[in-house]
């Protein structure tokens, strides 16, 4: 078939996207947002952004504050920290508004941070509502749940408390950890005795390590068992099944249960899960507001995120503090120092050492290789410096013959690594035999 090239269209997709309309705009999926995003600059992306929180104060009758962090970016300020406690308390301490709603976005953080930002959110505001519109993890879990209500998207998720230690080499679960010990106790009670490789383990833990371990573990507990009842359990009034009421014991009871859950690492198996609307309500016993549901609503909270996403990836930006008022974006650049007179190797690799002739009292400079690298052979010597001997012995100008075998020695006992030495030839070994003959005898 032969096909005419003036019969073909160019189809402008973003054009098209545009006449298609606001009808069209309720069906798309999220991706389309993306696509009509992809073309605005950095300040137009900023001036959609804080338009779209006046649409949503207008839609929800409230004063939306956005705090969202690029969990992807490796940037040491990443997590919720102190510093982000100060950055609330000067953004809102002066807002007029009652109620406010928290766009929370972040891969977690301290829990003292959450601790101070729940605190002082609601005791500046009458009611305090969390939006989830993607994730909101660790720290991030335990600050939501501190919320009157939760508001998420089908994209939003939350995550398991469980505390995160650093033990050792590596970093592990508070509750996994305890869970172990708490097991080789039992181990122990019930056998009298342990393996020898759990008994090594344990003869390493310090009391004061457990206490750390298991302070760590109730802290987020508390947390949320204190502010579920006070806070999103206050407005439950009647059982959804029975139409029981509802009494302080039951919210407390609800409360404990669902940070039991929420801590439980072994359920959960990994620190960075997500746990979506179903799971909440299924598994957690938590009930959340569905976004999804009032597509007016979904529709600018997906906007706002797909910009926040957008503002992460193009440029340095890895923190957003914004509000219809303001906004402050926080930039780390990635940093590449170049040294000068850097060596072409790692200064680690070689030790130099100075010795003398104790004949003629003659100081002689040496290096000792931990690599196999000629540069490094050809910078030092260049510089004066002598190779170490292959046989171990230096002859001195004077005709003294030095043994530096425990000097090599030395410096491998010192440093932990072993000397790299050019394999020498047969009248060099030869010579090695005799001095070592010479000094046995």
């Amino acid at each position: 078939m032969t096909v005419n090239p003036r019969r073909i269209k160019t189809i402008d997709l973003l054009s098209l996207y545009n006449k298609l309309g606001d009808e069209y705009d309720r069906k798309r999926p999220i991706m389309g947002y993306l696509l009509e995003y992809l073309p605005k600059n950095e300040l137009a992306l900023k001036d959609e952004l804080r338009k779209l929180v006046l649409e949503y104060n207008k839609k929800r009758s409230t004063f939306l504050f956005i705090y969202a962090a690029a969990g992807f970016k490796t940037v040491p300020d990443i997590g919720m920290s102190k510093d982000d406690y100060y950055t609330f308390f000067d953004c809102l301490n002066d807002e007029s508004s009652e109620n406010i709603d928290v766009l929370l976005e972040t891969p977690g953080g301290t829990g003292d941070t959450a601790e101070e930002i729940a605190k002082f959110l609601h005791k500046k505001f009458k009611k305090v509502t969390f939006v989830i519109p993607g994730e909101a993890k660790s720290a991030g879990t335990i600050l939501a749940l501190s919320g009157d209500d939760i508001l998420m998207t089908d994209t939003g998720s939350l995550g398991p408390i469980d505390a995160q230690m650093h033990i050792g080499r590596s970093w592990v679960s508070a509750h996994d950890y305890m869970e172990w010990v708490n097991e080789k106790y039992e181990e122990a009670r019930e056998k009298n005795t342990l393996n020898p490789f759990d008994a090594i383990m344990v003869a390493q833990i310090s009391p004061g390590e457990l206490k750390l371990v298991k302070n760590s573990l109730e802290y987020a507990e508390d947390l949320v068992k204190q502010w579920l009842p006070t806070y999103k359990f206050k407005s439950w009034i009647k059982t959804e099944t029975t139409s029981t009421i509802v009494t302080d014991e039951m919210k407390q009871e609800a409360a404990k249960n669902v940070a039991k859950t929420l801590t439980n690492h072994s359920l959960w198996r990994d620190h960075g899960r997500s746990i979506k609307i179903d799971q909440l309500d299924k598994d957690v016993g938590l009930k959340i507001t569905r976004i999804d549901n009032d597509p007016e609503l979904a529709k600018i909270v997906y906007r706002m995120h797909t910009i926040i996403r957008l503002l992460f990836a193009r440029g340095s930006t890895y923190k957003i503090f914004a509000s219809e008022k303001a906004a402050i974006m926080k930039s780390a650049e990635r940093f590449n120092p170049t040294l000068k007179n850097q060596p072409p190797y790692d200064q680690d690799a070689v030790v130099e050492v100075e010795i003398v002739c104790q004949k003629c009292n003659k100081k002689e400079k040496f290096y000792l290789k931990f690599v196999n690298n000629n540069k490094i052979d050809k910078l030092l010597q260049a510089k004066g410096l002598k190779s170490y001997p292959p046989n171990d012995v230096f002859k001195c100008s004077c005709g003294n013959e030095l043994d530096l075998r425990p000097m090599k020695e030395d410096v491998e006992r010192k440093t932990g690594r072993k000397v790299v030495i050019k394999e020498c030839g047969i009248l060099c070994r030869i010579r090695k035999i005799l001095m070592r003959t010479k000094n046995q005898n």
